[in-house]
């Protein structure tokens, strides 16, 4: 039988699936992505990997590797830019993700973020939970009211354009986008603009797939374009913003606040950021929602179905 190495633990119904057609071998970890030499070991060792984010399989590690076992990376999540795929390539193994999957819980993240930075909601529980609320007053925790304001998404794929219906439709938001292409399929009011036009409204989020092309996308400069009461949301990857520019950003009172899911250096958040009442900080919850993640297994289970059978690869990057 097919030898499958998950490396890490995924939903039971996930597992079952696998386990239905694959010799499967799983690191029963939660948290802890593959070490130099257990990547090395999974393309010896195993006919087929289902890694997911923080698994580095990188040019480096294909090199160590000259014949690999290995013919097929059925990524777990839509992001593969911890995967050197035309390294993988040259390698003869084949590349999958799970798009779609993913884009409405990763589009509620956002909002989420967006509505806990603007109303200070986590700063207000905090003051609750320490004791230190002495009741409602009028001017009391006062934030920004999104009904009405201006956003500009970086980035208009499946989740930057289901973030937009969200901002539209649920809060009456005038919507500005940035995008690498023309983007012409959309189903309500919005504009494409320059980027700095994009990072000049009243609520910027993010929302590129990360890789080379979009590293430190978010640079000083990119900041500089912001408003001094804007907020910036990135639920991308940690590496698009120059994360260092962004702390600089905050404590200079450039921008009036930031909500973040992702971090450069994951899971390492800069002290600064920890201690700044103006920032919402979530653990990578994008995808955290049970449902949300037996699709994501299963769709990664069907690509390496697909492989097995001989049959074209339904997500192939």
């Amino acid at each position: 039988m097919t030898r499958l190495l998950i490396t890490r633990r995924l939903p039971d119904r996930v597992m079952e699936a696998a386990r239905a057609r694959f010799d499967v071998t799983e690191r029963n970890e939660e948290s802890v992505v593959l070490s130099a030499d257990e990547l090395r070991a999974a393309l010896r060792d195993f006919d087929a990997v289902l890694p997911t984010l923080g698994d580095r399989f990188q040019a480096d590690v294909f090199a160590d590797v000259p014949a690999p076992r290995t013919k097929i990376l059925a990524n777990f999540g839509v992001g593969y830019n911890h995967i050197d795929v035309a390294a993988a390539r040259a390698a003869g193994i084949a590349v999958t993700n799970t798009p779609g999957a993913v884009t409405d819980a990763t589009a509620d993240i956002a909002m989420t973020l967006m509505l806990m930075t603007a109303r200070r909601a986590g700063e207000g529980e905090r003051i609750l939970r320490a004791g230190r609320w002495i009741g409602w007053g009028p001017t009391q925790m006062l934030g920004m009211h999104l009904t009405g304001k201006t956003v500009g998404i970086i980035g208009m794929g499946r989740i930057g354009k289901a973030i937009a219906r969200r901002c539209h439709f649920g809060f009456g938001m005038t919507v500005l986008f940035h995008n690498r292409s023309t983007v012409h399929d959309l189903d309500l009011p919005a504009t494409q603009v320059p980027m700095d036009r994009a990072m000049a409204a009243d609520v910027i989020v993010v929302a590129v797939p990360g890789g080379t092309a979009t590293h430190h996308l978010i640079n000083a400069a990119a900041l500089s374009h912001m408003q001094p009461h804007a907020l910036f949301i990135n639920i991308a990857r940690g590496d698009v913003v120059d994360e260092a520019a962004l702390v600089a950003a905050l404590q200079a009172g450039q921008i009036a606040g930031a909500g973040l899911d992702v971090y450069e250096f994951e899971p390492v958040v800069p002290p600064a950021l920890i201690a700044m009442e103006n920032v919402t900080l979530l653990p990578h919850l994008g995808t955290a929602a049970l449902e949300v993640r037996e699709a994501m297994g299963l769709m990664a289970v069907d690509n390496l179905i697909a492989h097995l059978d001989g049959r074209p690869l339904p997500n192939q990057v």
